[in-house]
């Protein structure tokens, strides 16, 4: 029996439909040329873009720490298959970013300051019991200063007394320290919690008396105050404030000095506004060892350190000078990786910052320090101190040379 015509082409025309809606529902194939490697899919680029990522909270674009971040990441990152990942990420500050390590998915590591577990710790003791295990330090970074912008007519902290003053946003690290001293100081002032910018701007049109920052001098805003603003900064040292016991204060936090070169515009060249600072740590979330987000750290921490000569340049933030990957911080657990990396690279962590310890420092500077060791331990009873400890009096040796230099110079 034949086929007609008519249903030949029945036929033909039903099997071209059906071929067209068929490309409509199953994609082709793309045509590779000759050579070229298939595409990696989807879900495998998804893969290697977490791989290589750690994150880190940091206080503001205006903080030391959100610059210090920045040039870990130029120096740290390969975007690279087995590379590394920096990714900053813009927080509150002070006790926030070590609360956003604790209980926030997606953050690794913080930069925060010395004095936040012990802070912790009084805040909450049942919460934060064990803070020290799950929160734990990889190195000291900087020095944060305490700096207390004032208008003229202010002449110390005394002044300040009932006054209106900005102490940052709140829970900041800002208005936590400075929450610290004005409570050493018993001193009661009308506290505000404007940002840096705003409360500038309020201070010299007079609508409050002082503002507070605590970040890395100089900080990029206050360096562009001019005298003319009619603001200055106030000293915080036993001299300035006779009439208060600031030992434990100053237990606690390193001597510092705001100088001429942090500030031309507003410190006289040869003089110095002493104040205190708190040290600023790079810290992890403690996770189990044998996850993925703990390799990642170890991974960034080997990268970081390894790398450690390269941020002593002058294209680099100049507070690179005060990093010390060996320094101990009291209160603190050192994370594994990090304790492991410095003991199997001992010399090359302390060559790499001949500014901050003692064994590349001149042979002379280094025994003038051991004799104000001795002489220290004689008149104190102490015969042993911590590596932090050591610090401390290091800092405080070095303030009493750099004023004697001064002395110095001014006399002649």
């Amino acid at each position: 029996m034949g086929v007609s015509n008519a249903t030949v082409r029945n036929l033909f025309v039903g099997l071209s439909f059906l071929l067209f809606l068929t490309s409509l529902i199953v994609p082709s194939r793309p045509v590779l040329a000759q050579g070229q490697k298939p595409v990696v899919r989807y879900e495998e680029k998804k893969r290697q873009a977490n791989d290589i990522a750690v994150t880190v909270i940091v206080s503001g674009l205006s903080c030391t720490c959100a610059r210090f971040t920045e040039d870990i990441r130029n120096v740290v990152n390969d975007l690279g298959p087995d590379g590394v990942r920096v990714l900053p990420i813009l927080g509150v500050g002070g006790l926030q970013n070590v609360n956003d390590v604790l209980f926030l998915k997606n953050v690794d590591m913080a930069v925060v300051d010395e004095d936040n577990l012990r802070l912790l710790k009084k805040k909450d003791p049942v919460l934060y019991a064990n803070v020290e295990q799950r929160v734990q330090y990889i190195t000291k970074l900087y020095n944060s200063e305490f700096q207390v912008l004032a208008r003229n007519d202010i002449k110390s902290y005394d002044d300040l007394r009932g006054k209106k003053v900005n102490f940052n946003l709140k829970d900041s690290q800002t208005e936590v320290t400075a929450d610290m001293v004005f409570n050493a100081l018993n001193m009661q002032t009308q506290r505000s919690y404007y940002d840096n910018d705003e409360a500038l701007k309020r201070l010299i049109s007079g609508e409050i008396s002082a503002m507070i920052i605590l970040t890395g001098a100089p900080q990029a805003m206050l360096a562009k105050v001019k005298k003319e603003d009619g603001v200055h900064f106030l000293p915080l040292d036993q001299e300035s404030l006779p009439n208060h016991k600031l030992g434990e204060l100053f237990a606690n936090y390193l001597p510092a000095d705001l100088t001429h070169e942090h500030y031309p515009n507003l410190i006289a060249e040869g003089t110095t506004v002493p104040t205190i600072a708190n040290r600023a740590l790079l810290v992890a979330y403690t996770w189990p060892e044998d996850s993925p987000r703990y390799k990642r750290v170890a991974k960034f921490i080997d990268a970081f350190f390894s790398k450690i000569d390269q941020f002593n340049n002058p294209s680099r933030h100049p507070k690179w000078r005060e990093v010390n990957l060996s320094a101990e911080m009291p209160g603190w657990v050192r994370l594994k990786p990090a304790a492991e990396w410095l003991a199997s690279h001992r010399n090359q962590a302390v060559s790499a910052n001949p500014d901050n310890t003692l064994d590349q420092s001149s042979p002379e500077l280094k025994l003038a320090f051991e004799k104000f060791m001795q002489k220290y331990a004689s008149s104190s009873g102490q015969k042993t101190l911590s590596s932090s400890e050591r610090e401390l009096l290091f800092a405080k040796f070095m303030k009493f040379l750099a004023q004697s230099k001064a002395e110095q110079a001014a006399a002649r």
